[in-house]
């Protein structure tokens, strides 16, 4: 039995060396549930946190691709399969040059909490590579796609893995990855979320995560007597996220100011409304612009390499 949480996370450590971002999720959740293992301790004879803190199964693989020169690239691909305790593993893909295996632990780790949360029967996991599809053609994301779900295919399935789209993998990256399975393995079935409506995805799905994160805030805020209704709202991002959760918050009547992307922010002191959101869909969904466009369409301020977060608000939606 471990003493103390520094004991336990001493442990993590050990095994776990050099993965600062899971080892900061494991103390967090940890930290949460101390005070309960105390007056439980069956669960630590259980070995029920170790058996929290270690992945079912974790696959590491080589990805190449050609590029539009012909030439050959290699990135890693990585899923990180950690608990289907409840059900098969769910969680997203992601595409940045960020990515390496101590993110995924950590992304996954907290992935078994917020779908057992659902009470749906599902498990947790997480995947991607450390691939940034900013700057790349249709081809060779088209390319990078394939190779990659050549490889993940085996590994996946309705009643054991099913993927989803996460940073830099939108509707175009899932139709690629699920075009390869469906040709690999000869049959159409719902091995991945977030596909076009042409070949089985869900109405309303594009914008429920967006909407859910601002009723969310509607609701604290009703809970305290107040809403959004006239509100200055700074917004982090430009994608599918942050795009619905503009359009959201405008329509209950505040006013969103920010948008950004990894180069920079917009501070649009006017407003951002349903004109200029419809610009920033095409820029972002159909163009792969850069935000500082925004600044030059709609002549306002573009703060280079910041964040939004010094920008006077109301409401920050991270």
């Amino acid at each position: 039995m471990y003493s103390s949480i520094d004991d336990f996370m001493k442990m993590v450590h050990s095994k776990s060396p050099g993965e600062v971002e899971f080892h900061q999720a494991v103390h967090e959740v940890t930290s949460s549930l101390w005070g309960l293992l105390q007056e439980q301790p069956h669960y630590i004879h259980a070995g029920v946190l170790e058996r929290l803190i270690e992945p079912e199964r974790v696959i590491i693989f080589r990805v190449p691709w050609r590029n539009d020169r012909g030439d050959v690239e290699v990135n890693r691909g990585y899923r990180v399969e950690f608990s289907s305790a409840i059900g098969p593993y769910k969680g997203g893909l992601r595409f940045h040059p960020s990515v390496n295996l101590s993110i995924l632990k950590f992304l996954g780790f907290e992935q078994v909490f917020k779908n057992s949360l659902t009470t749906l029967p599902m498990g947790g996991g997480k995947g991607g590579s450390d691939f940034d599809p900013k700057g790349k053609s249709e081809n060779e994301v088209m390319s990078f796609c394939q190779s990659f779900m050549t490889e993940l295919c085996r590994h996946i399935g309705p009643d054991t893995d099913v993927p989803a789209g996460d940073i830099g993998v939108g509707g175009r990256e899932i139709g690629y990855l699920f075009g390869q399975y469906k040709r690999i393995r000869n049959e159409f079935t719902g091995v991945l979320t977030g596909k076009g409506l042409n070949w089985g995805g869900s109405l309303i799905r594009p914008e429920a995560t967006g909407y859910g994160c601002v009723y969310f805030v509607q609701a604290m805020l009703e809970n305290a007597d107040n809403g959004l209704g006239g509100k200055i709202v700074a917004v982090s991002g430009s994608g599918n996220v942050a795009q619905y959760a503009t359009k959201k918050a405008s329509e209950l009547g505040a006013k969103v100011v920010t948008l950004s992307d990894s180069s920079g922010s917009i501070h649009d002191p006017d407003g951002i409304d349903a004109d200029k959101l419809a610009w920033v869909m095409d820029l972002k969904n159909n163009r792969r612009g850069r935000i500082e466009e925004y600044a030059g369409e709609f002549g306002c301020e573009y703060l280079e390499g910041h964040r939004p977060w010094k920008i006077k608000c109301e409401v920050a939606l991270p």
